[in-house]
């Protein structure tokens, strides 16, 4: 498993809440358990007590991506520094069953955690697959929607790194508003003069004192 795939954990776990909407997915062990994807070893650990200490975690990493959306990249490394001490991880060289042509194991890196509990091992993998794409590709990077009032987090890989909305429907949505607001603007607009309506009437009760 290569350790890009890591930084997804960050993703998902940040965008289980929805501040601006005031909506909140993670309430129960389930779906704590949710958040591991395939990796159904290590959500068997979670716990009822874990809910509040992913919603911790959870709020650290948002302040990351938060710091990096903003342009304050010592932030956003200093903030996930404090995560990858306090959650450290162990790689280790893996093949599982996965066989190439020759028949030999195909290697890869993989990341061991020694978790006391579920956000121990969640948090290790989250801190340390955020930290390879920020260092791999640069922490502007990291971002947080710009289409109100979502403020996902997203990981750009696109190629000119110009990527500004966490999904499809948001850059739809986002471009619509903008339309319609172009739209108003010129339903306000005088045709004779270009001005405003407002600043058209001004100008005539001017002229007419």
């Amino acid at each position: 498993m290569e350790l890009a795939y890591y930084s997804d954990y960050a993703v998902r776990l940040v965008n289980s809440e929805e501040p601006d909407r005031g909506k909140d997915a993670l309430t129960t062990v389930e779906a704590v358990r949710g958040l591991f994807g395939a990796n159904q070893a290590a959500a068997r650990r979670a716990t009822d007590a874990d809910v509040t200490r992913f919603r911790s975690v959870r709020a650290r990493l948002r302040s990351v991506f938060e710091a990096a959306d903003q342009g304050d990249e010592t932030l956003a490394v200093d903030l996930l520094n404090s995560l990858l001490l306090e959650f450290p991880v162990s790689p280790q060289i893996s093949g599982h069953d996965q066989r190439g042509d020759n028949g030999r194991p195909l290697w890869h890196l993989h990341l061991a955690d020694h978790p006391s509990n579920a956000t121990a091992g969640f948090a290790a993998i989250a801190a340390m697959g955020l930290a390879f794409h920020l260092t791999e590709y640069g922490v502007d990077r990291l971002g947080v929607c710009e289409a109100a009032p979502c403020r996902n987090a997203y990981l750009d890989t696109s190629t000119n790194r110009s990527r500004r909305y966490c999904s499809d429907r948001c850059a739809t949505r986002a471009n619509v508003a903008a339309y319609r607001a172009r739209k108003r603007l010129e339903a306000d607009r005088s045709p004779s003069t270009g001005r405003t309506a407002n600043s058209a009437q001004t100008a005539r009760a001017n002229s007419e004192r």
